[in-house]
C-alpha cells in the first residue's frame, strides 16, 4: 500500500472536507392539504400523491 511521503496541511484537509456537511432536507407543499412533505412522496397527512388518493388515512 502506498503511504504519503509528507503530511497534508490543515488547509488542504479542510478544502477536501468542505463538501462533507449534511444538507437540509427539501420540502414541498402538498397540493391537497397544504402540509409540507418531501417531494415525490405520498403525503402522510392526506394520503394523496399526484392528485390521486393512494393511501387511506384515518381522520383523527
Amino acid at each position: 500500500m502506498p503511504n504519503p511521503k509528507r503530511r497534508h496541511s490543515k488547509s488542504r484537509t479542510a478544502k477536501r472536507r468542505t463538501h462533507d456537511a449534511l444538507k437540509p432536507r427539501t420540502l414541498s407543499v402538498c397540493p391537497q392539504c397544504q402540509e409540507p412533505k418531501p417531494p415525490h412522496m405520498v403525503c402522510k397527512h392526506c394520503g394523496y400523491y399526484n392528485t390521486r388518493q393512494v393511501r387511506a388515512v384515518s381522520e383523527e
